[in-house]
């Protein structure tokens, strides 16, 4: 059997991105209180989301999106203030220990990513999770890292 470069590349892209969600979900969350959402989008999905995010004005970030193999997407939910505790502020803190935690363990695996907001804005308005203050993290392996020396797209 010979397996082609290409189609061992996607194979190791979605599974790192299953370890990333992984990795995001059992990282350390302030007060022990789970709030972290994740989720996976290639595809047709990942692709409309690059659509969407061209249309809301993120043209450079949109193209990195379609030209990654999968998108990984992180979000909390937001508490309430309680004892004096701001929640909000505790689960935002959570949703960077969770960013951090996915993004090294796609370093860990030379899956090269980025992290953007972008994606989160567009997820938000297309209803594709139930979180807020979402990220997503588009990954790619490829001969040069799509996600460096990026340059805005040329408009025609």
């Amino acid at each position: 059997m010979i397996i082609d470069s290409n189609d061992a590349e996607k194979e190791i892209v979605l599974t790192v991105a299953k370890l990333m969600a992984a990795s995001a979900r059992t990282a350390p969350k302030a007060r022990g209180e789970d709030s972290v959402k994740t989720a996976i989008i290639t595809g047709d999905d990942k692709d409309k989301l690059a659509e969407v995010m061209e249309e809301i004005g993120s043209v450079r970030d949109s193209e990195n999106v379609s030209d990654s193999a999968a998108v990984v997407l992180i979000g909390v939910e937001h508490g309430k203030v309680d004892d004096g505790w701001i929640h909000y502020e505790a689960k935002l803190i959570d949703l960077g220990i969770a960013l951090g935690s996915a993004v090294k363990v796609a370093s860990d695996f030379n899956v090269d990513n980025r992290i953007m907001r972008s994606i989160g804005k567009a997820v938000e308005k297309m209803g594709l999770m139930k979180a807020k203050q979402i990220n997503g993290i588009p990954l790619s392996i490829k001969g040069k890292n799509i996600f460096f020396d990026r340059k805005p797209r040329k408009s025609s």
